[in-house]
């Protein structure tokens, strides 16, 4: 058992009208990003096999398709969803995945911190006025921005918009009009998680209906 990780075999589960006939695993707490036509959202891994995939999100998941998973290393699987049931999906891979590697988490890149592809306006304030300025990505320590406004590394800023909180950060790095910032409190995954899903698709905060679905 690693730190933060259990990993156990589990045996078959009440999912309905699906017989299960590979080895199956429990992932508990393994954050992902799920990408689904309507935006990237945050779910996490609760048991894999060769199979398929078993997903919890913080808010109903997304329908439609393409979907893909990917992962904190980068690894993206294409999947499909199979039954829905509450906050939880079932879904089968598209193309053979190699089990031992997803749960290890081995992948081209180091594993980091999701961050999700999402843009909604915000207004930049700082000493000396208010900026607009665009989120163009957001992860749980940061965001980057663009901005016309000239910005100096390290410089505090305060985020302000709609979707976020207001938000106290710094400048870590910039490119022309681009900037990196590193947000002087850190969000909680799941509070990511709702903020992603107000700013790309608010209907998912709905109550989900109890009771399983089949998506055949």
């Amino acid at each position: 058992m690693e730190q933060g990780r259990i990993i156990v075999p589990r045996e078959a589960d009440p999912e309905p009208c699906e017989e299960r006939v590979a080895p199956r695993f429990t992932l508990l707490i393994r954050a992902a990003k799920l990408i689904a036509p309507g935006g990237e959202f945050i779910c996490v891994i609760r048991d894999v096999s060769e199979s398929g995939i078993s997903l919890r999100g913080f808010h109903t998941l997304p329908e439609g398709g393409p979907q893909w998973l990917e992962l904190q290393t980068g690894e993206r699987h294409e999947i499909e969803p199979v039954w829905s049931r509450g906050l939880e999906g079932g879904y089968r891979f598209v193309n053979a995945v190699e089990v031992a590697a997803l749960v290890a988490e081995a992948g081209r890149f180091p594993k980091r911190q999701l961050r999700l592809n999402i843009a909604f306006p915000i207004e930049l304030a700082l000493i000396g006025g208010r900026f607009r300025a665009q989120v163009v990505n957001l992860s749980q320590q940061g965001a980057r921005i663009t901005c016309n406004a000239l910005l100096a590394i390290d410089q505090p800023v305060r985020l302000c918009s709609g979707i976020l909180p207001e938000v106290r950060a710094r400048v870590r790095w910039r490119r022309d009009v681009e900037y990196g910032l590193v947000f002087d409190d850190t969000f909680s995954l799941s509070q990511l998680a709702v903020f992603a899903v107000g700013a790309q698709a608010p209907e998912l905060l709905e109550a989900p209906v109890c009771g399983a679905t089949q998506r055949r």
